[in-house]
């Protein structure tokens, strides 16, 4: 059985969403952010989950040596191509995140936008952790931006609507399950008479699960904060972001 993020079409139909020239706009300023938290410059750095490659284009735009990994063969072709155009060189491999390995390589690794969890078994996050301690040379930094559990349980809304300047529209609906642990996802997109539908899932961790997660893995400092600029992390915070040192 196939999970669902290996289903090429979900990110065909989404990427347009997910990452319109708004969010690359925003790359560069974000990576500005993620290089103060992480107190690290220059040097190598795996963007691991790249997508269309909006954070790895813009950190080589800043002069790091970036590897960007992705197992979407269609984002890792838009990824190439925006390299391409913006006349940067940026090595993308396609690999399973639970499969890259490459020891002692890096001196910044980045896992952004939620893109942890998606696994059907949870056992699979801390194996995607344990490659990133092992890939992260000594006095490296992890850097995650996920959507918290305290944040699901502060914005109980089912449902949201959103339509875009094209006309199209996204209704996205979640569903918390597996005692807490788990959010099930549905995303319907309209455009004129036309309807898609997907499903996907992803586990869920509260801003101290994910801290004594990292630790087990061999971490010996992890810092938590509620968004890129480093405000503290907390109840109210819209996003959770962890600064971890191997």
């Amino acid at each position: 059985m196939h999970e669902w993020f290996e289903n090429e079409a979900f990110w065909q139909e989404f990427c347009p969403v997910m990452f319109d020239e708004r969010r690359f706009a925003t790359a560069d300023d974000e990576v500005r952010k993620i290089i103060r938290l992480a107190g690290i410059r220059r040097g190598t750095v795996v963007d691991l989950c790249c997508g269309p490659g909006r954070h790895s284009v813009a950190l080589a735009g800043r002069g790091f040596q970036v590897t960007g990994v992705d197992r979407s063969p269609f984002l890792l072709n838009k990824a190439r191509r925006r390299a391409r155009s913006e006349r940067v060189s940026v090595e993308f491999i396609e690999s399973d995140m639970r499969k890259f390995l490459r020891p002692d390589a890096f001196r910044l690794v980045l896992n952004l936008w939620t893109s942890f969890g998606y696994f059907d078994k949870k056992d699979d996050d801390r194996l995607v952790l344990h490659n990133i301690f092992t890939n992260l040379q000594s006095g490296g930094a992890l850097v995650m931006y996920l959507t918290g559990k305290e944040r699901l349980a502060r914005d109980r809304a089912n449902a949201t609507t959103t339509r875009r300047p094209d006309g199209t529209v996204l209704v996205q609906t979640h569903e918390v399950f597996d005692d807490w642990t788990r959010v099930r996802n549905e995303w319907i997109f309209l455009k004129g008479n036309r309807a898609r539908r997907f499903k996907f899932h992803q586990t869920v961790y509260s801003g101290q699960e994910l801290k004594d997660l990292l630790r087990q893995t061999g971490f010996t400092e992890v810092k938590l904060y509620g968004d890129l600029d480093g405000q503290p992390f907390g109840p109210d915070s819209p996003r959770l972001v962890a600064v971890a040192r191997k």
